[in-house]
């Protein structure tokens, strides 16, 4: 293995250590790989991580372009190779941090799809009366409540603990990014599904997860997007339906009936309120459409 190939082994290794969460570690993963093989030359050399400086940088960022990746997808990769010579940077293998210098993609400013209370509540009424001939159908049940009733991401709701529920009260411990806790309150209807779920909640010995596949192991949050996937088809046709869709409901629903700025960014465990004020975006989005439809003189 090159030289480089062994720091970005040491990195991804340190993000273990680090407890971050398995779909970061994927995703760095995979994009370190794919900018390890653009400087791997056909008879197997490549440059040392102290050789590459910014030059090399926007070189690879050219080809991303010439792919036709889109603006988010490059700010993602830049992002990994910008935390890979953090780390060296730490670990004494370079002096600087070439990919700091490199100008960050602006990406376009999209609005979240976000589903009407009306439509989210008849999704969660579907869910609960379906039948598709699923082997947890509580436990799915449960899924979609917590999702749409606490706004989690779906890694958030995938690491949930038995130790982190307090049903009595209604709160929730969520580990969200960066491995920072926060408290989030959920209502009573999905308090119900979760008691009526883990009062047959079937875990192989030890588990202390919440939601279980059906091996009593923790369901991973590739899991949860599937049972998410699998029920918006069957049930509303739409595939494009996703946990995070139930989040932004969530957040934008709040919102709606008056609820601050600050107080949905703790919910949500934004770091920045700037992320959270694209719901506020999203409320003058709809309140537009309402006015251009209705006003005589719109």
């Amino acid at each position: 293995m090159s030289e480089l190939g062994e720091q970005i082994g040491r990195f991804l290794g340190e993000l273990r250590r680090e407890n971050a969460s398995p779909h970061s570690i994927r995703n760095y993963g995979a994009d370190l790989r794919q900018f390890l093989d653009y400087f791997t030359l056909p008879e197997g050399t490549c440059p040392a991580a102290g050789e590459l400086d910014v030059l090399s940088i926007r070189e690879w960022m050219g080809g991303l372009y010439r792919q036709g990746l889109s603006a988010v997808t490059i700010r993602r990769k830049l992002a990994a190779v910008r935390s890979l010579f953090q780390f060296l940077v730490r670990e004494g293998v370079v002096g600087a941090n070439p990919a700091k210098l490199v100008g960050t993609p602006k990406a376009p400013k999209t609005l979240p799809r976000v589903m009407s209370a009306e439509q989210t509540n008849r999704l969660l009424d579907l869910v609960s009366e379906a039948d598709l001939k699923q082997a947890h159908p509580r436990r799915d049940v449960a899924i979609f409540e917590v999702l749409y009733g606490a706004g989690l991401r779906v890694s958030e709701l995938a690491g949930l603990d038995l130790e982190d529920l307090d049903l009595g009260e209604r709160w929730l411990r969520v580990r969200g990014k960066g491995r920072k806790e926060r408290q989030v309150p959920f209502p009573v209807k999905a308090a119900a599904a979760l008691e009526r779920y883990l009062a047959e909640r079937s875990a192989a010995p030890g588990e202390r997860a919440i939601f279980v596949n059906h091996r009593g192991r923790r369901l991973t949050d590739r899991g949860v997007r599937n049972i998410v996937k699998l029920y918006a088809t069957m049930l509303t046709g739409d595939a494009a339906l996703h946990p995070h869709s139930l989040r932004h409901a969530f957040a934008t629903h709040l919102l709606a009936d008056g609820a601050d700025l600050r107080s949905i960014q703790e919910l949500l465990g934004h770091a920045r309120l700037s992320t959270t004020q694209k719901y506020t975006q999203v409320s003058l989005a709809d309140l537009m459409a309402v006015y251009d439809k209705a006003h005589p003189k719109a």
